[in-house]
């Protein structure tokens, strides 16, 4: 069964307004994929693919050492297929699109604020509790071509009152352009949540890395 893909335009616009609410560097070409050479303490490098492809295949088989991870808009399965055994699938993700020009309006419980702040192109809503804790927060970024939700997080004492929403709908109306496409990466836990807003699952987002000895 043939499965349907997503524009290889869509991810790499992602992966580069992804960068921007990172703070990492921007996403190069490289055989087949999108590579970010991020250097971080968790992370080496990442590859993302729009396909499988025999670049994906070379590149599981070159790298023997942790902390790179090989990511594909595809099934568990396909990218368990292009690899050696060394390698572990980490949780699925789902590449989630809004074509609605809002998200509409979310009100807070009583107690809580919404602070805001945005530097250059990159937005980011936090939620204060009554106690002063923060209860939620997240962030966005806007290109050209796409505006993205990255870290959305509710803390747990603070779920199920609306609060992610609220956070999406503020990131949300902060939009310079509401002609460029909404993206996000949802977990699995994520997707109900975001198809109850009105979001859509374009593809799967399968990932993998090699543990650490």
């Amino acid at each position: 069964m043939t499965q349907s893909r997503i524009d290889p335009k869509l991810v790499f616009a992602w992966q580069a307004a992804h960068s921007i609410a990172r703070n990492s560097p921007p996403p190069v070409l490289d055989r087949g994929g999108f590579r970010v050479d991020t250097h971080s303490e968790k992370e080496v490098k990442r590859w993302v693919f729009p396909q499988p492809c025999d670049g994906l295949r070379e590149i599981a088989h070159a790298i023997t050492a942790p902390r790179h991870y090989l990511k594909l808009c595809g099934s568990d399965e396909e990218l368990r297929s292009a690899l050696p055994a060394r390698w572990e699938i980490q949780p699925a993700n789902y590449f989630m699109g809004a074509s609605v020009a809002s998200l509409g309006t979310a009100s807070l419980p009583d107690g809580y604020a919404m602070e805001l702040h945005r530097t250059g192109a990159v937005t980011r809503a936090c939620v204060i509790a009554p106690d002063g804790d923060v209860a939620a927060n997240g962030c966005a970024a806007e290109t050209a071509d796409v505006f993205i939700y990255d870290r959305i997080e509710t803390a747990q004492p603070h779920r199920r009152k609306g609060l992610g929403a609220a956070v999406m709908s503020v990131l949300g109306a902060s939009r310079k352009s509401l002609a460029t496409v909404q993206l996000l990466v949802a977990t699995e836990d994520g997707r109900n949540l975001y198809a109850n807003l009105g979001w859509t699952v374009l593809a799967p987002l399968s990932a993998a890395t090699i543990p650490e000895s």
